[in-house]
């Protein structure tokens, strides 16, 4: 069964086909990136002559609405809706390049988890 991604905000939907479209923002530049819709999987998309930095912080914006995603949780997680089936959630996800940590809430406790940094926020989705 496959994914559906919305904004928190908007509640637009955020891919339209098998990839998640965001807006990417770092000091000096702003660009589309989408994400893989699997949870664990952390293949990203960048367009030509995009590289991303690891360890840095991005921000990520609905490319809706342009409301920022970050989590009220910790400023280094973002936040979408997720959808599977009639299933409702909320995924959060590190915006630190290279950071593999997401994570499936639902009602505020941790269903969840995955990628290799998954500890480094759990504390933070008690």
């Amino acid at each position: 069964m496959s994914w559906t991604y919305s904004c928190p905000k908007c509640k637009g939907v955020v891919n339209p086909d098998e990839t998640v479209i965001l807006i990417a923002v770092c000091p000096e530049y702003r660009f589309l990136i989408g994400f893989h819709p699997q949870p664990g999987n952390y293949t990203v998309y960048l367009p030509p002559g995009v590289d991303l930095v690891n360890g840095r912080r991005y921000e990520f914006v609905c490319p809706l609405c342009r409301a920022n995603l970050e989590s009220p949780q910790h400023e280094n997680l973002s936040m979408l809706e997720v959808w599977q089936g009639d299933r409702h959630r909320l995924l959060l996800f590190s915006n630190i390049a290279g950071e593999h940590a997401s994570y499936i809430v639902k009602d505020e406790s941790l269903e969840e988890n995955h990628g290799e940094h998954a500890d480094t926020y759990r504390s933070n989705l008690h």
